[in-house]
């Protein structure tokens, strides 16, 4: 019987390795970006990208940077079980911006069920 308890209190319990933070979606057109302008190459495999607020921003240190990512929370438990890896391509193009990170929609997509989600999110740059 304790066994079992564990194992349920486990599903529940997360041990939290990164930083904590919310995000959101954002829409194309994702160029130009502050990072790398116009240019297509900037945009990783899957588009697995983001733009970030002006606490990662860091004054365009960020560009380039790829954070491990994971959806904790959210209404309507919007979370998809697992993590992606995404790469920083922009400032956060809404003003004032909404979240820590916006993800591109593909980005967005692999972590939440609904598009429209504002998440609570565990990233950890890689």
């Amino acid at each position: 019987m304790l066994i079992v308890a564990l194992r349920l209190l486990s599903k529940e319990v997360s041990l939290v390795l990164g930083d904590i933070g919310t995000a959101t979606s954002y829409d194309p057109p994702y160029t130009p970006t502050r990072c790398n302008g116009n240019r297509q190459d900037q945009f990783p495999p899957g588009n697995l990208f983001v733009a970030v607020s002006e606490g990662l921003w860091d004054n365009g240190a960020a560009c380039g940077r790829r954070y491990r990512l994971r959806c904790l929370s959210g209404n309507n438990r919007p979370c998809k079980d697992g993590t992606i890896d995404v790469k920083v391509v922009d400032f956060c193009p809404i003003r004032p911006c909404p979240s820590n990170i916006i993800m591109s929609n593909d980005a967005f997509a692999a972590v939440s069920l609904f598009s429209d989600a504002k998440i609570n999110i565990e990233y950890i740059q890689i």
